[in-house]
């Protein structure tokens, strides 16, 4: 050791050439730092290899690749069962709207023919209702006019009959009833 530091010692002595020199300065130079350095390497370093870790990385790399490609075959399969089902749902859609479209036609024509019949039917009651009330408007003038000529009748029969008259048709009258018994 002290053949390394003499020759570190004497080194210092060269005649400087240029702007190239030699540190003699033993705590700053290099090769202590690398020992330091390499000794703590060492010291920590201590069984861990470098082609473990490596290793270990590698398997770690290869390990999230089997997974993320293991993932992405589990994201394919389920975005085909997906796109199954959305042609499935998208079929059913097309029934659901052929049928709709079909039983919304149907109802129209089942809606017209009601409202035919039912316009059929009032257009029937309106004629019935006409019918009755001109038979009912036709019966009152016969009547009215009935009791008029009645009304006339009697009034006639009372101006002109005398007690005489009205006697010999009562008597008429009753010959007539006891002929029909």
């Amino acid at each position: 050791m002290k053949h390394i530091i003499d020759s570190f010692v004497s080194v210092g002595y060269w005649p400087s050439a240029g702007s190239f020199e030699f540190n003699t300065d033993i705590l700053a130079t290099n090769p202590i730092n690398l020992s330091v350095v390499l000794g703590v390497l060492i010291f920590f370093g201590k069984g861990v290899c470098a082609s473990c870790v490596f290793q270990e990385r590698k398997q770690r790399i290869l390990s999230t690749l089997r997974n993320s490609e293991e993932l992405r075959r589990e994201a394919i399969e389920q975005l085909e069962r997906a796109r199954v089902r959305l042609r499935k749902v998208e079929i059913k859609a097309d029934e659901y709207r052929t049928n709709g479209y079909s039983e919304i036609e149907r109802e129209k024509v089942n809606l017209m023919n009601a409202t035919c019949n039912s316009l059929e039917r009032l257009e029937n009651y309106k004629n019935e209702t006409l019918f009755f009330e001109k038979q009912r408007s036709i019966n009152q003038v016969r009547q009215r006019v009935l009791q008029q000529a009645l009304q006339r009748a009697l009034g006639t029969l009372n101006s002109c009959l005398n007690s005489e008259l009205h006697f010999r048709i009562i008597s008429a009258n009753i010959v007539i009833l006891r002929s029909v018994e």
